[in-house]
């Protein structure tokens, strides 16, 4: 873990979605060196699945020696953040760094993002920023410290992470894009970054999106605190970079990373929009199989080698060698769905509470359904008698490889070979059923 230093002693820290999560860990942490911190978030009343509130927040923040000011703001309202950036200045004289924290998510693609969802994507990721930013700036000018920090991803252009949520990506890049601008626009007045994690952080929102047991495949929310304040630290001179977290703790000496991990030792599941991980993770997650089909997939060596020139002028025509198809899989979809049903228990059912629809293209392949919401629990080819709340479409080879472990369905959907329809998180849960499968398959 990345110490203390006290240089945050006395600056007021401007922090959007600072009730929970990513954003209430940038404030403790600012806070043990007793910096002001301004919480800008909505929430004022506990969430049965979403804890904490501004107030909460702001007694956990001065009992860990900072001060707080709790403001009720939801960043889509220009007023409520002009609001909240007077009462910071008049309580705590100005503002030196501002946290743009506060997201919206929704991973649909084009066709299943609704117009109101879309708005609130944009409004609260691009234009919230842009706002919140545009309502700082003449009080950060005025600061030895002046930065700006986005919650934002690198402005990766690589199609795979437009594909599957296309909205969602163009709201997350519109922070990004607010850095590219904004650094130059403010060069030697105010330091614009933006931060982005390596791999999954575990939050209440992780925990919606990803169901029970996600939390094993991320990393604490200290690892991004400890990052926003190595960049706090740096000159205004340190601008217009996009920053991953573990790159940028590794030049402040951090070596040992089990220390930010839920569980030590277990596989991290990647973040979005980085393209070191893609095709990379997909080869790792999905486990070496001896069987011929994945020889197959690769060029025979007779078709690499070089034909040697032939003694007679006119040699006869040989037959080309012709890469043979994969193997039937003589049931291994049926025998999937067996399995699945000989497992199913009114606890899974009760635990998951949703219809799954499987098109499956290939040997095998077809329509087929698992009800894990009514009685208990039922499995078939066709589609479901209820109307299913999540579609998948994928090929029989890789939703055996998804049931039995070798493939991951995060990365499944991240690199295009899954595609999903309906309820994302109703989706994620469908995870911890196939990881129960694994020792069966």
């Amino acid at each position: 873990m990345l110490p203390n230093t006290g240089k945050l002693a006395g600056c007021t820290v401007f922090i959007t979605g600072a009730s929970r999560g990513i954003g209430k860990a940038i404030a403790l942490k600012a806070a043990k060196d007793g910096a002001n911190i301004v919480i800008a978030a909505k929430t004022t009343q506990t969430h049965p699945r979403l804890l904490g509130t501004i107030y909460t927040a702001a007694q956990e923040i001065e009992a860990a020696g900072g001060k707080a000011l709790p403001c009720v703001v939801d960043v889509r309202d220009e007023q409520q953040i002009n609001s909240a950036v007077e009462k910071a200045v008049k309580k705590f004289g100005g503002i030196d760094i501002l946290v743009n924290n506060a997201s919206a998510i929704s991973l649909t693609n084009t066709l299943d993002t609704p117009t109101k969802r879309v708005d609130l994507m944009m409004n609260v990721n691009t234009r919230g920023t842009y706002l919140t930013s545009k309502a700082c700036i003449p009080f950060l000018k005025k600061s030895k410290i002046a930065h700006i920090l986005n919650l934002s991803p690198p402005l990766n252009l690589n199609p795979l992470w437009f594909k599957q949520h296309c909205a969602y990506t163009i709201a997350k890049y519109g922070m990004s894009m607010c850095v590219l601008g904004m650094a130059e626009e403010f060069r030697g007045e105010v330091a614009v970054n933006a931060l982005w994690p390596k791999t999954a952080i575990h939050t209440a929102a992780m925990d919606m999106l990803g169901g029970t047991g996600i939390e094993s495949q991320c990393r604490k929310v200290d690892i991004i605190a400890d990052a926003a304040y190595s960049i706090f630290k740096r000159p205004k001179s340190f601008t217009g970079n996009f920053i991953i977290d573990e790159n940028i703790l590794k030049e402040e000496g951090i070596q040992d990373f089990d220390v930010y991990a839920i569980t030590p030792g277990h596989p991290l599941l990647p973040d979005f929009f980085l393209d070191d991980h893609p095709d990379t993770y997909i080869k790792e997650i999905e486990s070496p199989d001896p069987e011929p089909e994945v020889i197959a997939e690769k060029p025979q060596p007779q078709l690499q080698s070089h034909p040697q020139p032939q003694p007679h002028p006119e040699p006869q025509p040989q037959p080309q060698p012709k890469l043979q198809p994969p193997p039937p899989h003589f049931g291994a979809v049926e025998e999937t769905f067996r399995i699945v049903k000989d497992s199913l228990s009114d606890e899974v059912v009760k635990a998951t509470q949703a219809v799954y629809q499987f098109e499956l293209s290939g040997e095998d392949g077809g329509t087929w359904f698992l009800d894990l919401k009514n009685k208990v629990g039922k499995v078939g080819h066709g589609e479901p008698p209820d109307r299913a709340d999540v579609v998948m479409s994928m090929t029989t080879d890789d939703f055996v490889k998804m049931f039995s472990g070798k493939l991951k369905p995060t990365m499944a959907f991240m690199s295009g070979k899954l595609k999903i329809k309906g309820n994302m998180a109703l989706a994620v849960k469908l995870e911890k059923l196939m990881t129960h499968m694994n020792s069966r398959l």
